[in-house]
């Protein structure tokens, strides 16, 4: 499926935020929205009183889908009978790569994590598995999540190998080589929880060989030596994603808690994102939060659990804010091309190699 180049729309039935503001007009009202197993939301509704919804502004920062060239995916977008893996450049989808939402070996498919390789090939995650797909559409590898367990991330860690978290009972971290399809290593992890759903999204290996795990139905991040012992925690609420950064310190995505932090090795605080400080782009779940190179986060902002699907095209799915929370780029792109959900986005005008570590993703 090919879609034509879109820019930045104005959204029918908005209203000019600031405007609304200085009159006083904004009320908030908290209402629970229905969400799948193990995405528990609550969304805050922005009514005017003209009773318009407004999620987000009418003109956003920065260039729409021409800001970067990217790679993107999202989880559970319940609207298409197929989720897609979207590859733009110059504002224009090149390649995409779909699976059916509703496979015939039954249970539900979702992109989860995907990153282009340096050769153009492309990993990813689907939930039921993971695979390895070349840019003519070859899938020269893939994994099925034996019964009972769920696979949401997936890291290159090489130009053939990768690093996947499959939840289950029990959880394991697998090593495994996309050549030869081997297991190279396993590391059972603990979890809480029995139901697979609500375990474990993105992990990621470091550059020194340990593994940040996002424990989500433990609210913490864990950080485990090669041999699985943990070696470093910090408390974080129902965390999606943990990242180390060159700086030492790690970013956390909180998910339905609608946080995007990072963390000092004591576990101190020093930088964090919140509805409050982005008040006119209504946040839901933060899904993958990533740290670019120049020092901007790139915030994946999910909207299928907590935000009834009519309004969808009216809300952002990824926002780069700056170190002093300036928003510099909010994409929102529902039709021509319609991007779908987001949980994953490879900013591909980054420098560096993404099998050899060099993304903060």
């Amino acid at each position: 499926m090919r879609m034509r180049n879109s820019t930045t729309k104005e959204i029918p039935g908005q209203v000019a935020g600031i405007a609304a503001l200085a009159a006083g007009m904004i009320l908030h009202a908290s209402a629970a929205v229905a969400a799948p197993e193990g995405k528990s939301v609550t969304t805050t509704t922005t009514v005017t009183d003209e009773g318009v919804r407004r999620l987000s502004p009418d003109i956003l920062p920065g260039k729409g889908i021409r800001q970067h060239d990217f790679v993107y995916a999202g989880e559970w977008d319940t609207r298409k009978a197929n989720q897609s893996i979207w590859v733009v450049r110059d504002g224009k989808v090149v390649w995409s790569y779909q699976i059916p939402l509703k496979p015939e070996s039954g249970g539900i498919q979702e992109f989860d994590d995907v990153t282009r390789l340096s050769n153009g090939d492309i990993v990813f995650s689907r939930m039921k598995g993971a695979g390895r797909i070349t840019p003519d559409h070859k899938l020269i590898w893939n994994y099925d999540a034996p019964p009972g367990t769920e696979i949401h991330s997936i890291q290159p860690i090489d130009a053939r190998r990768v690093v996947i978290m499959q939840n289950g009972n029990p959880a394991r971290v697998l090593i495994i080589d996309t050549i030869t399809g081997k297991t190279e290593k396993e590391i059972v992890v603990p979890t809480r929880t029995t139901g697979t759903h609500g375990q474990f999204r993105h992990i990621r290996m470091t550059k020194a060989g340990t593994f940040l795990l996002s424990h989500m139905d433990m609210n913490k991040v864990s950080e485990y030596d090669a041999d699985g012992k943990e070696i470093w925690s910090v408390a974080a609420p129902g965390p999606w994603a943990a990242v180390r950064l060159k700086n030492g310190n790690t970013l956390i995505s909180g998910d339905s808690h609608g946080y995007a932090r990072e963390v000092n090795p004591k576990g101190d605080t020093v930088w964090e994102l919140t509805q409050k400080d982005v008040p006119d782009i209504r946040i839901y779940n933060i899904q993958e939060a990533s740290r670019l190179a120049n020092g901007n986060t790139v915030i994946c902002n999910w909207c299928s659990g907590g935000e009834k699907q009519e309004n969808w095209p009216h809300t952002v799915q990824v926002l780069e804010v700056t170190p002093d929370k300036k928003v510099v780029w909010a994409l929102r792109e529902w039709t021509d091309p319609d991007l779908g959900t987001s949980s994953s986005i490879q900013l591909l005008d980054e420098p560096g190699i993404p099998e050899n570590g060099d993304y903060q993703r």
